[in-house]
């Protein structure tokens, strides 16, 4: 059973210790959206904001057995961290695909686009800063 008490400060403690520097440093990334500038792969703002979560969240991925974690990177889009952490049989296995601009895309099934496992692309403005996506499906 979930200790709820240790849940709680654990979380407490990785958000203040490491997500808020980390979002802090993401801020100071001059990046923008595709929709506010165009010239965003040249001026590769969007690649130093993608190379600081992926270094965070490769850092992380020896505590979860068999997880993957890929950047997809397609022709004329954002790229997308992709992070897959498979269930053992009891459990569920969930994907997350983390973007660094308002471009939202979704990964979720082991279809391929150009060698990657991105299998769907929208575009949506209405969000700021790195979004999350979470799949998550029973085994």
């Amino acid at each position: 059973m979930l200790d709820m008490a240790k849940t709680t400060k654990l979380i407490g403690q990785c958000w203040s210790d490491e997500i808020v520097p980390t979002l802090v440093e993401y801020i100071k990334i001059p990046n923008k959206s595709p929709a506010f500038d165009p010239a965003w792969a040249a001026h590769g703002y969007m690649d130093e904001a993608v190379a600081l979560f992926e270094r965070w969240a490769r850092a992380k991925l020896p505590s979860l057995p068999g997880a993957t974690l890929e950047v997809v990177r397609l022709p004329g889009r954002t790229p997308v961290i992709l992070i897959e952490v498979p269930g053992d049989g009891h459990t569920v296995c969930c994907s997350m695909a983390i973007s660094t601009s308002s471009r939202r895309w979704w990964g979720g099934r082991r279809d391929t686009v150009h060698g990657s496992r991105a299998s769907k692309a929208t575009s949506s403005t209405a969000a700021a800063g790195p979004t999350t996506d979470m799949r998550c499906s029973g085994r």
